[in-house]
């Protein structure tokens, strides 16, 4: 099992959900693109907070806190889809992206081109708020549109009900409903006992 964890924007709980995924399913780690925060970044906590032994290193450790193609461009880098070589391993790996699907890589390489690239399915992590309908669906329609598989839609903390039922009305019938409860303290106590509480179900 190998999945590309990616959301519906930035700051939607990708990081803490790869961390519950990767405890789950017991899977190593690969954070391809890590922009800032290189003194705790994404591996790091998936390390502090999961049982995993492996987190492979980063394709690209840029210093600046912004978009990849931003962060690149102050070091004079050009991302290249060609860099990128999914790690070797017969264990579950997740693949965690930076943001969501149209976040840009470079000016002409966008965050769904790399999970294209590497022929992987699809994990879409959604959090409510206001708007989160609209960006779910869209989301939805740009894998829909590109035929990447979605595995599974993740939904990450609680929902209203109307808004949990119109998101999941807009799913494949392939594609399972991972629940993860509100994590509200992060550490690994608190993803141990999400895992505990994580629901995984079809639609119908």
């Amino acid at each position: 099992m190998k999945l590309f964890i990616t959301g519906i924007g930035t700051e939607i709980g990708k990081t803490v959900c790869s961390a519950v995924l990767v405890q789950h399913f017991k899977a190593e780690y690969w954070k391809p693109i890590q922009s800032g925060d290189l003194h705790y970044t994404d591996s790091h906590k998936i390390e502090a907070w999961t049982d995993t032994n492996v987190c492979h290193p980063e394709t690209y450790r840029l210093q600046l806190a912004a978009s990849p193609h931003q962060s690149a461009r102050e070091e004079n880098i050009t991302i290249n889809l060609n860099d990128f070589q999914l790690p070797k391993t017969a264990n579950p790996l997740i693949v965690e992206g930076a943001g969501g699907l149209m976040v840009p890589i470079s000016d002409t390489i966008f965050m769904i081109d790399l999970i294209e690239e590497l022929n992987l399915p699809a994990a879409l992590v959604v959090r409510n708020y206001l708007g989160c309908i609209n960006h779910s669906l869209l989301s939805i329609l740009a894998l829909q549109q590109r035929e990447i598989p979605l595995q599974y839609l993740i939904l990450n903390g609680d929902f209203p009900e109307d808004t949990e039922r119109v998101i999941c009305s807009f799913i494949e019938k392939e594609t399972k409903i991972i629940k993860i409860p509100e994590i509200n303290t992060t550490d690994k106590e608190s993803i141990q006992l999400a895992v505990k509480q994580l629901t995984i179900t079809k639609i119908g």
